[in-house]
């Protein structure tokens, strides 16, 4: 399984960007999809991430400004970014729960991360 994300760059304050991250390879079912990120110096969080079967839910730091959803048929999720401030700045990662067989639970899989820099 793999986890094909893109959609980073550099954007100017204010401005907007979307993240996409499609899921490949031997898959079962996915159980949960979302975005993390990971700032120089900083641990990764989680920026928004959508439960098997819940709400999704959204860091305090993005909460109306960034949009999280899902495509079931095209194993993809996504994120939509506006109003981007300079301390969004960071690395983001999607992350995924997929089964990758019958009878196997669910596995943690991650992106390749894209980078995404907002400055002036």
């Amino acid at each position: 399984v793999q986890l094909q994300a893109s959609g980073g760059g550099l954007v100017q304050p204010g401005g907007s960007l979307r993240l996409s991250c499609e899921a490949s390879g031997r898959i079962f079912g996915i159980y949960g999809m979302g975005w993390y990120r990971q700032a120089p110096g900083k641990e990764r969080e989680l920026v928004a991430n959508i439960p098997d079967g819940g709400i999704a839910r959204y860091s305090e730091s993005v909460k109306g400004r960034f949009t999280v959803s899902q495509d079931n048929a095209k194993n993809s999720v996504y994120l939509e970014m506006n109003s981007l401030k300079p301390e969004d700045t960071a690395v983001y990662y999607c992350n995924a729960w997929i089964r990758t067989g019958s009878l196997r639970v669910p596995d943690e899989y991650w992106g390749q991360g894209t980078l995404v820099t907002v400055s002036r």
